[in-house]
Protein backbone atom coordinates (compact mmCIF):
# COMPACT_ATOMS: atom_id res chain seq x y z
CA UNK A 1 0.00 0.00 0.00
CA UNK A 2 2.84 2.44 0.73
CA UNK A 3 4.03 2.24 -2.87
CA UNK A 4 0.51 2.63 -4.25
CA UNK A 5 -0.67 5.52 -2.09
CA UNK A 6 -3.40 7.70 -3.53
CA UNK A 7 -2.73 11.35 -4.30
CA UNK A 8 -4.71 12.27 -1.19
CA UNK A 9 -2.64 9.93 1.01
CA UNK A 10 0.60 11.29 -0.43
CA UNK A 11 -0.51 14.88 0.17
CA UNK A 12 -1.68 14.27 3.73
CA UNK A 13 1.46 12.30 4.61
CA UNK A 14 3.62 15.09 3.22
CA UNK A 15 1.85 17.53 5.56
CA UNK A 16 1.57 15.50 8.79
CA UNK A 17 4.86 13.61 8.87
CA UNK A 18 7.75 14.71 11.07
CA UNK A 19 5.58 15.96 13.96
CA UNK A 20 4.21 18.80 11.84
CA UNK A 21 1.00 18.89 13.91
CA UNK A 22 2.73 18.36 17.24
CA UNK A 23 2.43 14.56 17.30
CA UNK A 24 4.07 11.75 15.41
CA UNK A 25 1.95 9.88 12.88
CA UNK A 26 2.71 6.47 11.45
CA UNK A 27 1.60 5.34 8.03
CA UNK A 28 -0.13 2.02 7.41
CA UNK A 29 -0.09 1.20 11.11
CA UNK A 30 -1.63 -2.08 12.38
CA UNK A 31 -4.15 -1.73 15.23
CA UNK A 32 -6.95 -3.97 16.48
CA UNK A 33 -6.66 -6.23 13.44
CA UNK A 34 -6.86 -3.36 10.95
CA UNK A 35 -4.31 -1.39 8.97
CA UNK A 36 -4.85 2.31 9.61
CA UNK A 37 -3.96 4.87 6.96
CA UNK A 38 -2.39 7.16 9.58
CA UNK A 39 -2.10 6.74 13.33
CA UNK A 40 -0.75 8.75 16.26
CA UNK A 41 -0.13 6.62 19.32
CA UNK A 42 0.45 9.70 21.48
CA UNK A 43 -3.15 10.88 21.14
CA UNK A 44 -4.68 7.57 20.00
CA UNK A 45 -5.96 9.11 16.79
CA UNK A 46 -6.47 7.35 13.46
CA UNK A 47 -7.01 9.16 10.19
CA UNK A 48 -8.69 7.20 7.42
CA UNK A 49 -8.99 8.47 3.85
CA UNK A 50 -11.84 7.21 1.74
CA UNK A 51 -12.36 7.18 -2.00
CA UNK A 52 -15.72 7.07 -3.77
CA UNK A 53 -15.98 3.27 -3.44
CA UNK A 54 -16.62 3.81 0.30
CA UNK A 55 -20.08 5.12 -0.62
CA UNK A 56 -21.14 1.60 -1.55
CA UNK A 57 -23.38 0.03 1.11
CA UNK A 58 -21.22 -3.01 1.88
CA UNK A 59 -18.02 -1.01 2.24
CA UNK A 60 -19.76 1.74 4.22
CA UNK A 61 -20.99 -0.88 6.70
CA UNK A 62 -17.50 -2.37 7.00
CA UNK A 63 -16.09 1.12 7.59
CA UNK A 64 -18.68 1.70 10.32
CA UNK A 65 -17.85 -1.62 11.99
CA UNK A 66 -14.15 -0.82 11.78
CA UNK A 67 -14.65 2.63 13.30
CA UNK A 68 -16.78 1.20 16.12
CA UNK A 69 -14.18 -1.47 16.92
CA UNK A 70 -11.37 1.08 17.00
CA UNK A 71 -13.40 3.48 19.15
CA UNK A 72 -14.20 0.65 21.57
CA UNK A 73 -10.45 0.16 22.00
CA UNK A 74 -9.94 3.86 22.73
CA UNK A 75 -8.80 4.98 19.28
CA UNK A 76 -10.64 7.96 17.82
CA UNK A 77 -11.12 7.77 14.07
CA UNK A 78 -11.31 10.73 11.72
CA UNK A 79 -12.54 9.95 8.21
CA UNK A 80 -12.07 12.22 5.24
CA UNK A 81 -12.98 11.84 1.60
CA UNK A 82 -10.02 11.95 -0.75
CA UNK A 83 -11.64 14.94 -2.48
CA UNK A 84 -11.68 16.87 0.81
CA UNK A 85 -7.96 16.29 1.26
CA UNK A 86 -7.23 17.43 -2.27
CA UNK A 87 -9.68 20.35 -2.51
CA UNK A 88 -10.05 21.58 1.10
CA UNK A 89 -6.61 20.76 2.44
CA UNK A 90 -6.33 23.70 4.83
CA UNK A 91 -9.73 22.99 6.40
CA UNK A 92 -8.91 19.31 6.88
CA UNK A 93 -5.52 20.06 8.44
CA UNK A 94 -7.09 22.65 10.75
CA UNK A 95 -9.70 20.11 11.84
CA UNK A 96 -7.06 17.46 12.53
CA UNK A 97 -4.93 19.98 14.43
CA UNK A 98 -7.91 21.07 16.56
CA UNK A 99 -8.75 17.45 17.46
CA UNK A 100 -5.13 16.83 18.44
CA UNK A 101 -5.12 19.91 20.66
CA UNK A 102 -8.41 18.87 22.30
CA UNK A 103 -7.02 15.41 23.01
CA UNK A 104 -3.79 16.84 24.42
CA UNK A 105 -5.72 19.29 26.61
CA UNK A 106 -7.97 16.51 27.95
CA UNK A 107 -4.93 14.41 28.74
CA UNK A 108 -3.25 17.27 30.61
CA UNK A 109 -6.47 18.08 32.50
CA UNK A 110 -6.82 14.41 33.47
CA UNK A 111 -3.30 14.36 34.90
CA UNK A 112 -4.05 17.15 37.36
Amino acid sequence: MRKDATDAEQLLWHIIRSNALGVKFRRQHPAEGYILDFYSHEVRLAIELDGGQHNETDLAEKDSDRTNALCASGIEVLRFWNNDILQNTDDVIEHIYNIIQEKKNKRVAGER
